[in-house]
């Protein structure tokens, strides 16, 4: 084999390998996709989109929906749109220091649970997910 054909064959696993890792899974929503997705960045509403296009091509206004809920590009979805279910997040022990207790925020998990599943065409996310309340206390 030559240097140039162990170069191609190379080039041909790893472009299989990419597609298998960005592959939306069976009946995976928008939401749990995107999350999977954003371990390789943030680059405006990209995994969004390719969601749609591939699950969803109707859900034209999906660029506006995620606007309204201040999702203007992948990350802001989660940051400012939708979060985890609250029986997902995780809650840390508390801790002693000196005769006092602090308990610590709870904070978004990580790895998130499989996802619940929608049907083909929808942009809705899966039970997972729920939208951030606004407003004041």
């Amino acid at each position: 084999m030559t240097t140039n054909q162990a170069v191609t064959e190379a080039e041909e696993q790893v472009q299989i390998l990419a597609a298998e890792l960005i592959e939306i899974r069976e009946q995976e929503c928008l939401l749990c996709y995107v999350w999977r997705m954003q371990q390789f960045g943030c680059t405006g509403l990209r995994w969004a989109k390719h969601y749609r296009d591939v699950r969803a091509p109707r859900a034209t206004a999906l660029e506006k929906r995620l606007g309204q809920v201040g999702g203007f590009c992948d990350c802001e979805i989660f940051l400012n749109g939708y979060e985890a279910a609250p029986e997902h997040w995780i809650h840390p022990e508390p801790v002693e220091e000196d005769g006092v207790v602090y308990q610590e925020d709870p904070y978004f998990p990580e790895v998130m649970p499989p996802c619940r599943g929608v049907r083909r065409g929808s942009i809705r996310g899966c039970t997972l997910w729920v939208r951030m309340r606004r407003g004041y206390w």
